[in-house]
């Protein structure tokens, strides 16, 4: 990010992967190590998790409802961890959530999360940035502040993805560019 580019941005930087360093929980992928590359790039490593987005191992596996609403149950679980931590991820939709050979739902790419600063109740930094318009809760395509309900109203457009077969804010004909328009969402 050019942000980290900044001495303000780097010490952020620097203080988001010293908390996503110590996340640890069996539904996460672990962050084992991060830094600023000597050309000044940060970056961070994380477990490899072998699998399938969630949508097509449900699929593929053939999953009732009950069984899906299970799965979903251990991602939360996952978020829950996150957001006690006072992290939020900011971009949960499918092929964030990978699911292992032992039918584990593990919540990935914590690249965009944001930490809540202590004691408070939101983020408020403005602008744009990237996220999956798709399964983004609506405060997130109006630029407005991002709170740890930003994330809940993520998991219940992949929920919806996983019963419904679509995310629910767009109608199937509109293109993944025309997300951020608001004559695109359902309803209106």
């Amino acid at each position: 990010s050019l942000a980290a580019a900044t001495p303000e941005g780097r010490a952020r930087f620097e203080r988001e992967i010293d908390i996503l360093v110590r996340l640890r929980h069996p539904g996460m992928a672990p962050v084992f190590d991060a830094g600023v590359a000597d050309d000044g790039t940060p970056w961070f490593a994380m477990a490899l998790v072998e699998g399938q987005d969630i949508a097509t191992w449900c699929r593929e596996q053939g999953l009732d409802v009950a069984a899906r609403v299970d799965l979903m149950l251990q991602v939360c679980d996952a978020v829950e961890h996150a957001h006690r931590h006072l992290v939020i991820h900011r971009d949960i939709k499918p092929s964030n959530v990978l699911v292992d050979g032992e039918g584990r739902a593990i919540l990935l790419d914590f690249g965009i999360s944001r930490m809540l600063e202590e004691g408070a109740t939101e983020i408020t930094t403005a602008g744009t940035y990237a996220f999956t318009p798709r399964y983004a809760a609506p405060e997130q395509l109006r630029g407005g502040a991002v709170t740890t309900a930003t994330d809940v109203y993520s998991l219940g457009s992949v929920l919806h993805m996983l019963v419904v077969g679509r995310p629910p804010q767009f109608v199937d004909e509109v293109a993944d560019g025309e997300c951020r328009n608001p004559a695109s969402l359902v309803g209106r």
